[in-house]
């Protein structure tokens, strides 16, 4: 696993590679590094779970390793499974050289006849020791959830026909939730945790400046004005982070340096992504929250002129 020797060096290494993290996570990411203990990140789409764990392996120089969750994902596919076609192959061309049974199933359990899947090439990497990202986990049920307990607690799996195989060296585990469901207090209690809320206005609009600085400064601050002002109405999907970064990158292509309705109208888009929230954005209250909003920017643009 990576080093960093103190929580402000975790911060100014996740700015190195273009993540604002507040003091908080820094903190969270310092002590999982220290006490060798996976990271579980929960919060709404789109706030920067998952760049966490793409920042760590750029940061500790690493492959990112991902297991994507999702309904009915089992053991198999995130552990391994044999490569029957090759194990036939085998036996086919050397049916003659075996002297019994027993010794064919030895040389066909082996390693080589395995397909690795990511939690067994994050325990067995082929370099060094990886970032681990094990995403949306609430996606995945609670057999799957107890099958990971083995690998967050002791870094190993045990496959029947090999036995028991340990890590070398420990990966860096980062899990992620947008609590579809609630993670139970088994896998919690193996992890450090950390709710990632949505940025505040100031590191929100450095996040945009930095990610896209080509953009106008007042369209900036606009442009989170607006997605903090959006996040305020009960959408079933309320803008992330990575919607705010979607437009202003939009907004950049299409060469405005101003909002207005229509523009936001034709754009709305990148922020919401549900059809039951654009019909709730076009009703009559959320047209009243769509112009309060951008009276409310306009009256802030003016005061700073």
């Amino acid at each position: 696993m990576g080093q960093c020797n103190s929580i402000d060096e975790v911060l100014t290494r996740l700015e190195e590679q273009q993540y604002l993290a507040d003091r908080s996570l820094a903190t969270a990411i310092f002590l999982c590094i220290k006490l060798e203990r996976p990271l579980l990140i929960e919060g709404e789409p789109g706030v920067g779970k998952t760049a966490v764990a793409q920042a760590l392996a750029k940061i500790f120089d690493v492959p990112l390793i991902r297991l994507q969750c999702y309904e009915g994902i089992d053991r198999e596919s995130a552990l391994y499974e044999w490569n029957y076609p090759k194990q036939l192959l085998t036996i086919r061309m050397q049916e003659n050289s075996w002297r019994s049974h027993e010794t064919m199933e030895l040389s066909l359990y082996q390693e080589e006849f395995l397909l690795r899947r990511p939690l067994f090439d994050a325990l067995r990497p082929r370099g060094p020791a990886p970032v681990l990202l094990i995403d949306e986990i609430d996606r995945s049920d609670d057999e799957f959830e107890a099958f990971l307990l083995e690998i967050l607690s002791e870094f190993q799996i045990t496959i029947p026909e090999l036995g028991t195989i340990k890590a070398k060296e420990k990966p860096f585990v980062v899990l992620t939730s947008n609590r579809t469901r609630d993670v139970h207090d088994a896998l919690k209690r193996r992890c450090i945790y950390h709710w990632l809320d949505y940025p505040s206005f100031e590191r929100e609009l450095a996040i945009v400046r930095m990610k896209v600085p080509g953009l106008d400064a007042r369209l900036a601050e606009d442009i989170v004005r607006y997605v903090e002002g959006l996040r305020q109405h009960p959408f079933d999907k309320r803008p992330g982070l990575a919607e705010t970064l979607d437009w202003a990158k939009a907004l950049e292509v299409l060469l405005v340096n101003q909002l207005n309705a229509q523009l936001i109208e034709e754009t709305i888009g990148c922020l919401l992504k549900d059809r039951d929230d654009l019909m709730m954005l076009q009703s009559g209250n959320s047209l009243n929250l769509m112009e309060r909003i951008l009276r409310e920017i306009e009256d802030h643009d003016g005061a700073s002129t």
